[in-house]
C-alpha cells in the first residue's frame, strides 16, 4: 500500500493523516509519531471531560488501542484530530455511563482549569481552589454531548463544523448545545464566570 494514498482527499498538511496512513500502510514508527504528537492532547481532553481522575492514564492506553484496532478501518474524511476525539468522546461517554451514580471526580492530580502561575495574595488560592471546583462540578453536570462541544470549543478551540464531525452532528446542532451548555453554567456559576467560560 502507498504510504501516501489517500493523502488528496485528506486536509492539507495535517501530519496526523500522514502519519496514521503510514501506520496503516505498516509503518510502525508512524504509530509512535501520532502517540508522542498526540497523547498529551488526549489526556487533556479527558481531563477536561471527566475531570482530573486518577484513571486517565489507561483511558489514554485505551484510545490508541482502539487507533490499533481500527487502523484497517480508518479513512482520511477529516483531520486526524476530528477522528480520534471522536474515539475519546465515545470512550468518554462509557466511561461515564460505568461509574456509579454519584461517584465523585474529585481528585488533586489536576483541574480543568490551567493554574494561574504569577504569585498571587494570601486568601488567592482557597478562592480559586473553589472556583475551580464549582466549573469543575458545573462542567460535570452537563449532558455528555454538551459538555464535549464545550470543551472542544472552549478548550481545543475548534471551529463548530468540526466539533460536529467529532460528535456526529451538524454545525447548528454545535451551536445550539453550546448555547444550552453556556446558559446552564452562567445559571450555576453567576456571572463573575461570564467572560472565562461563556
Amino acid at each position: 500500500m502507498d504510504p501516501d494514498a489517500g493523502l488528496a482527499d485528506a486536509p492539507e498538511g495535517d501530519p496526523g493523516v500522514r502519519w496514521m496512513l503510514r501506520y496503516q500502510a505498516g509503518d510502525e514508527g508512524a504509530f509512535d509519531e501520532l502517540v508522542e504528537c498526540y497523547a498529551p492532547r488526549v489526556f487533556a481532553l479527558l481531563t477536561r471531560f471527566l475531570g482530573p481522575v486518577g484513571l486517565r492514564e489507561d483511558l489514554v492506553q485505551e484510545v490508541f488501542l482502539r487507533v490499533i484496532r481500527a487502523r484497517r478501518e480508518y479513512r482520511p474524511e477529516a483531520r486526524f484530530s476530528t477522528w480520534l476525539y471522536r474515539i475519546v468522546f465515545n470512550l468518554s461517554v462509557n466511561e461515564t455511563q460505568r461509574r456509579k451514580p454519584g461517584a465523585s471526580l474529585d481528585d488533586d492530580e489536576g483541574t480543568f482549569l490551567r493554574a494561574d502561575e504569577r504569585v498571587e495574595p494570601p486568601g488567592s488560592a482557597l478562592e480559586r481552589a473553589d472556583l475551580v471546583a464549582s466549573v469543575q462540578a458545573a462542567l460535570a453536570s452537563l449532558p455528555e454531548r454538551q459538555r464535549m462541544a464545550i470543551v472542544l470549543a472552549k478548550y481545543e478551540e475548534l471551529p463548530y463544523e468540526e466539533v460536529g464531525r467529532v460528535l456526529g452532528t451538524s454545525e447548528k446542532a454545535v451551536k445550539s448545545m453550546i448555547h444550552r451548555a453556556r446558559e446552564t453554567l452562567r445559571a450555576r456559576l453567576g456571572s463573575f464566570l461570564e467572560e472565562g467560560v461563556a
